[in-house]
């Protein structure tokens, strides 16, 4: 029984594992400049902002820096849709160019 346990697991694994490389592969992110945060909260505020766009997989924001990086699914959002969605929060947001 063990052993067929262990047998399908491990096919479940081979058949699974490429599509999440696919995934991984298809993701984009992007650091977004937010000047306008001013206080500790802010940045819960851009981050909670940032995580109700469909498509965003990770959102994690900054105060020191004043930044937000954004790592999303782009056939589901884009860089505009998470612009206007901390916009949308009371915030500016400026995308940084790629270097």
């Amino acid at each position: 029984m063990w052993q067929t346990l262990r047998t399908s697991w491990l096919a479940l694994l081979i058949l699974f594992l490429p599509l999440a490389a696919i995934q991984a592969a298809e993701t984009q992110t992007v650091v977004l400049d937010v000047p306008g945060m001013t206080c500790r909260f802010c940045p819960i505020t851009v981050r909670k902002a940032l995580e109700k766009v469909p498509g965003v997989i990770e959102a994690k924001s900054d105060f020191p820096s004043k930044t937000a990086t954004v790592t999303f699914d782009p056939a589901r959002t884009s860089v505009p849709a998470l612009v206007e969605a901390v916009k949308n929060a009371g915030y500016e947001a400026i995308p940084r160019q790629g270097k």
